[in-house]
């Protein structure tokens, strides 16, 4: 069993860095990266070329967390969406490049990029 984790973790890591070879953020279209936890999901919205977090939001962060209360984990991935959309929104970035990280685009992912766009950016 502790093989097969070892294995999991080997893989995403792999797939990430597939990923992270053709993306990249710069100030006019910023990296927007998800990281989900078994409890938790957090996004940033990063400058690589600045090497600066523009943005970020968290179903830890203290409203989304009051909201999140007795909802499902994919429901809290898309108030986290809803949230980091705003907070793009707010300093002028409506263009981003979606990095998933190595996870699979469904469930959870799925859900805050898809209540991102929602909100108002695009990718």
């Amino acid at each position: 069993m502790l093989d097969m984790a070892f294995d999991k973790i080997k893989r995403r890591e792999k797939i990430k860095m597939r990923i992270r070879k053709t993306i990249s953020g710069t100030s006019d279209c910023p990296r927007m990266s998800v990281f989900r936890s078994n409890k938790q999901i957090s996004v940033q919205i990063i400058d690589d070329v600045n090497g600066v977090t523009i943005a970020s939001s968290s179903s830890l962060v203290k409203e989304i967390a009051d909201l999140a209360k007795g909802k499902t984990k994919v429901e809290q991935a898309e108030l986290v969406g809803n949230k980091v959309a705003e907070l793009a929104l707010s300093k002028g970035i409506n263009k981003v490049v979606f990095d998933r990280n190595g996870y699979l685009y469904h469930g959870r992912v799925k859900s805050l990029a898809e209540a991102a766009r929602k909100g108002g950016l695009n990718f």
